[in-house]
């Protein structure tokens, strides 16, 4: 099969490697429908994240179930299924809890850049949607194995609710998704930071009541503007730089709360500060798993469309332009067509 490797900072390349087997048999293997490249994918791809050797990348997938093991037995062949980055069993009493990115069973599901990809412990990671979709719904489907769940997980981690004002820092695709997390979460206000004008515009259309263009100070004091002085109920935090983090921290009103899924890369928080703010902070891997069947509804029924956050779709064998146009700020999202 044709899958990605990364060799090096930048050296993104097309390979032909073995076809994926059945290991274990609570493994399942799929074709993979439509795959895409990831905000996180470019720390590797800009060195940030070292490289120490060529290895398969990519870990967003949709697909159609191709084989399963023995022990398989809520998915079968034939079934359009999506998935989760991480592997979970979805029995365990973490996943009972909503966080199977922390299973103990977990394993990262890596590879995904490539025409065929093997799914482990398949009971517990892949969800079939209802029915063969529309060619128009597969980016919107693509979506919920990451980013979209992400910006879910982002603002349930913020308590965004009803009638609340949320902040969303970062105008990624998980920064946008985010907003229509936040949207359908029923906040009344979003502010969206942002500095690009198409993923403003693209912020307004997905329920964005204002854009914040400055940063750091500055944009601190634009929010605390219109939040009347006192900072906003929710925040989220999409990026995972300290500047990002300390943006949203005092962002937040005294008893609100902040979501953070950006992959933090030299973040450290001062004891303090936190302290003495009274704002609550929970992040981490988001827990996609829980969330498909709900998000996949939710896509079926037309109440949202996330895959708008796909600005450049591409052949999987130009896989490389993908990377580039990212790292360069030409397209918010990839996405790749095996």
């Amino acid at each position: 099969m044709r899958a990605t490797m990364i060799y090096a900072p930048g050296d993104i390349r097309v390979e032909n490697l073995p076809d994926p087997k059945i290991v274990n048999s609570t493994d399942a293997v799929i074709r993979t429908v439509a795959a895409c490249v990831c905000g996180s994918d470019l720390w590797d791809y800009r060195g940030i994240n070292p490289v120490t050797e060529p290895h398969p990348i990519g870990h967003e997938y949709v697909g159609i179930v191709e084989e399963v093991g023995g022990d398989v037995s809520t998915v079968r062949p034939g079934q359009f299924v999506i998935g989760s980055f991480f592997a979970s069993d979805n029995t365990c009493p973490i996943c009972r809890a909503g966080y199977h990115t922390s299973c103990p069973h977990r394993e990262f599901v890596g590879g995904c850049q490539a025409e065929y990809v093997r799914i482990p412990l398949a009971d517990g990671t892949l969800v079939a949607t209802p029915e063969q979709p529309a060619e128009d719904l597969i980016p919107s489907l693509l979506t919920l194995s990451d980013v979209m769940g992400t910006g879910w997980y982002a603002a349930k981690a913020a308590e965004v609710g009803p009638g609340s004002t949320a902040v969303v820092v970062g105008d990624g695709a998980v920064g946008l998704s985010g907003v229509i997390a936040a949207k359908e979460l029923g906040a009344e206000r979003i502010i969206a930071m942002s500095r690009h004008e198409s993923r403003q515009k693209l912020a307004l259309e997905f329920g964005a009541t204002d854009i914040v263009t400055e940063r750091g100070e500055e944009g601190i004091a634009r929010v605390k503007e219109l939040t009347g002085g006192i900072g906003a109920d929710s925040v989220l935090e999409c990026v995972g730089t300290p500047e990002s983090m300390r943006q949203a921290l005092l962002s937040t009103r005294p008893g609100g709360n902040v979501g953070f899924v950006g992959v933090p890369h030299g973040v450290a928080i001062d004891g303090e500060q936190l302290f003495f703010s009274h704002v609550g902070l929970r992040g981490g891997p988001a827990p996609v798993r829980g969330y498909l069947p709900d998000l996949i509804q939710r896509v079926f029924d037309g109440r949202i469309d996330p895959g708008k956050v796909f600005d450049l779709t591409l052949p999987l064998d130009e896989v490389a332009e993908g990377y580039k146009a990212m790292d360069e700020r030409r397209a918010i999202k990839a996405l790749l067509r095996p």
